[in-house]
């Protein structure tokens, strides 16, 4: 990444990276990294839940080597820290699985209380992301089949926690939107009933099953195969459920690694049987089997991969400070590269190329984005031309450079 602002130079690299190593102000500190501790804590959270349920089913010594597992895993070291709603989602659906009246415990009585708790922790799953649904409607309907009293149970538990969880979400999107709006039905009309979602990107739809899947888990696909096959019977349910997400999602259009996050603590539980299985010898050369291709993964995704465009924001954050509101930034890349404004919080102007889905469905429709790439120099003249005030600030990455360089020249930028 390369960035290029008016009347100051500032020039650090670190080989084909671009660093700013900087002080940022307590309040920076606050507003960036408290989201990144409090969303490190609730996966913390969501590791604790998933021994519970591992204990809860097939006792602490399987419970252990689950959460060995879950630890090692690149994927979640990766993601789970993050802010993202997949994050949040896995950690709830974690907890509520704890809750959840499985099959082995037909013999024991259910409270109450413990169904309105997985049933609320499920529903506000759904609400902040609603594809939630998609692994806790056969698990209700289980749940339901499953009950003593059917009837009690759906008018006194599932009418009352779902009903309550979408009146909710009514009245908080109400506030915030200033108007009535169902975001479920949105959510629904714009990614599965219109399909808009694969203008963001496509994929087969064995995608899940040939490169999703097997890249979250990664060498701990072995101990997940074999755990499967071998304890089968143990887990027939935990296995269905993550069979029947994911086969569901491989009918959407747009597909990303993230979006299965859910399924990958439970497929967690099936490496802990195996691992538990094992002799001691076997189980120490498994464990460092996976702890030496999973620890160097999880560390370079999370410290090193395509961190350009955070570190960017720190630097314009420390600029910010010293030039306030007469500081204006351009970022010439693909829509949402950067964190924006939950990096810089400072009231600066900034845009990016921005990327909107065709709602009208208009034929030969291209975002702002795919045309500024179509021909750079050529946005750059209609969009800042003659008497067209110039941000401060570009960003752009090193292989835009050449496209833009007489633009850059001649509107006098300093490379940074």
């Amino acid at each position: 990444m390369q960035q290029w602002c008016r009347r100051h130079m500032f020039l650090t690299s670190t080989g084909s990276l671009w660093r700013w190593h900087t002080t940022w102000s307590s309040d920076i500190l606050h507003k960036v990294f408290l989201p990144r501790l409090l969303q490190g804590l609730f996966t913390a959270l969501c590791d604790l839940q998933l021994y519970k349920v591992t204990r809860k089913l097939h006792g602490k010594g399987v419970a252990q080597w689950t959460l060995l597992c879950q630890l090692l895993s690149w994927f979640m070291f990766y993601c789970g820290p993050r802010t993202l709603t997949n994050s949040m989602e896995t950690v709830l659906t974690t907890a509520a699985l704890y809750y959840y009246p499985w099959p082995q415990e037909a013999s024991t009585r259910v409270s109450s209380k413990q169904v309105v708790t997985y049933l609320s922790l499920a529903a506000l799953s759904c609400l902040v992301r609603p594809t939630a649904a998609i692994m806790w409607i056969p698990l209700c309907i289980l749940h339901l089949v499953n009950s003593r009293s059917k009837l009690h149970t759906f008018a006194l538990h599932f009418i009352p926690v779902g009903l309550g969880a979408l009146a909710w979400s009514a009245v908080v999107d109400r506030i915030f939107y200033g108007k009535w709006v169902l975001v479920q039905y949105n959510f629904l009309e714009f990614n599965v009933l219109s399909n808009l979602g694969s203008f963001y990107g496509s994929h087969p739809w064995h995608w899940y099953l040939t490169q999703g899947f097997p890249v979250a888990m990664a060498t701990q696909l072995f101990p997940f195969v074999f755990g499967a096959v071998k304890f089968w019977r143990n887990q027939k349910l935990v296995l269905l459920v993550i069979l029947w997400t994911v086969m569901v999602y491989s009918c959407l259009g747009h597909k990303e690694f993230r979006f299965i996050m859910p399924v990958v603590p439970l497929a967690m539980i099936s490496c802990g049987l195996w691992l538990y299985w094992l002799t001691p010898w076997l189980r120490l050369t498994t464990v460092a089997f996976l702890l030496v291709t999973n620890l160097p993964l999880a560390l370079y995704t999370s410290l090193v991969h395509q961190r350009g465009t955070v570190d960017v924001m720190s630097y314009l954050s420390q600029e910010a400070d010293r030039h306030g509101r007469d500081m204006s930034v351009l970022f010439l890349m693909p829509c949402h590269s950067t964190p924006f404004y939950s990096h810089v919080h400072h009231n600066i102007s900034m845009r990016f190329l921005e990327c909107p889905p065709d709602l009208e469905r208009r034929p030969g429709y291209m975002d702002e984005a795919d045309v500024f790439y179509q021909d750079p120099s050529e946005w750059l003249k209609k969009n800042y031309g003659p008497g067209v005030p110039l941000p401060t600030h570009l960003v752009i990455f090193n292989t835009l450079h050449l496209d833009v360089e007489n633009f850059i020249a001649e509107k006098q930028f300093s490379k940074v």
